[in-house]
């Protein structure tokens, strides 16, 4: 056959990558006077009766050598592993790369949310874990985070009322990354899973549709995942903070900034694309109302701190330990009694103070 393949034209490399042998086989072969003096001799391995299990497993989940190893083991291998991890490397070599389709969302269609950890933060003397919050539209690409260290259901819902804010508005179905905060049970089917009450009666509320990713497929989130990303480098890198409202607030000041430039997908600035995001208004709809509470300590000088701003309580609770409930309004609460009860402020760095909380202070002094 060799021979007849050279009569036909084809050179030495031709025929070697035809059959698969070396070109020394080849022109040994050509040179040798019979078919008997072929040199050479099919050898047998101990990886052999496994070749297909091994392509299998790569080719569906793309398992290690270390992790196939295992598995074969299991099955009877005793061979050695350099074998494995040599077969394991010309199997990647010909594995084909699953296409991805860019999947773009029409106006007002879709955004996407996750969560990012940043490491520690210290706040009251207590070590917490720090969160950053982040959503983006799909069709604008607008974007939004804030830093947290609380990820309750009722933060988080929280957080998406602040975003709803920011944007003007909200998409007909959010995408989630099976957040234990939106999904408990995560099913193949999304239909089958089992969802946090909380979170769906707040979507419900507003008649959001809660999509969420397939598991273990990037791609389907690949838009928040670059926010991520994008926010870890080149907002959280190399500055430095004095306190979480202070990061909030530089974190506000990137975002206008990154929001006003052209974006590297679209060529369009997201702050105007954004005018053609056609989102569901807020005023469409009354406010959601949410409960959150958080023990705060009440400062020597009469005061608590909340998420930045100050407020003040009754002077004879100096130093003790209160309950700070925010709702339409925020009250303090000092065993079971509310004790004292301000409008929340906008923004960071400001104080509520209520004179009738101060009166006879002075005089007790004396």
């Amino acid at each position: 056959m060799i021979r007849n393949m050279k009569d036909g034209g084809m050179s030495n490399r031709e025929i070697a990558e035809e059959l698969g042998i070396s070109r020394n086989t080849v022109r040994k072969l050509l040179n040798a006077s019979s078919v008997n003096e072929h040199p050479h001799r099919q050898r047998t391995s101990k990886l052999d009766p496994y070749r297909d299990r091994i392509r299998d497993m790569i080719d569906k989940h793309n398992l290690s050598a270390i992790r196939i190893l295992e598995e074969i083991r299991k099955q009877g291998y005793d061979g050695g592993y350099t074998i494995l991890k040599d077969y394991c490397s010309t199997v990647r070599k010909d594995r084909r790369i699953p296409a991805v389709y860019r999947y773009e969302t029409d106006p007002g269609k879709q955004s996407q949310v996750d969560f990012g950890e940043f490491g520690y933060i210290e706040i009251d003397g207590k070590r917490k874990k720090l969160y950053a919050f982040s959503m983006i539209l799909g069709f604008s690409r607008m974007r939004y985070a804030e830093f947290t260290t609380d990820i309750s259901t009722r933060n988080v819902i929280r957080m998406h009322l602040n975003a709803f804010r920011h944007f003007g508005g909200f998409t007909d179905t959010i995408l989630y990354d099976n957040m234990k905060q939106v999904v408990l049970e995560r099913k193949l089917k999304a239909s089958e899973s089992r969802f946090n009450g909380e979170f769906m009666s707040f979507s419900e509320y507003y008649g959001i549709i809660v999509r969420l990713c397939y598991p273990y497929r990037a791609q389907t989130k690949g838009k928040i995942e670059n926010t991520i990303k994008y926010l870890r480098y080149n907002f959280w890198a190399g500055r430095t903070f004095q306190s979480l409202s202070d990061i909030n607030v530089q974190c506000m000041e990137w975002l206008n900034k990154v929001n006003s430039q052209i974006h590297g997908t679209t060529h369009e600035i997201p702050h105007e694309r954004l005018k053609k995001e056609q989102l569901n208004p807020m005023d469409s709809v009354q406010d959601y109302s949410i409960r959150i509470e958080e023990v705060r300590k009440i400062s020597r000088d009469c005061y608590v701190s909340y998420k930045g701003n100050r407020y003040s309580v009754p002077w004879v609770h100096a130093g003790r330990v209160a309950r700070v409930i925010e709702s339409s309004t925020l009250k303090i609460q000092v065993d079971s009694n509310i004790m004292a009860e301000h409008d929340i402020l906008p923004g960071t760095g400001c104080i509520s103070r209520r004179k009738e909380h101060f009166e006879g202070l002075l005089k007790a002094i004396r």
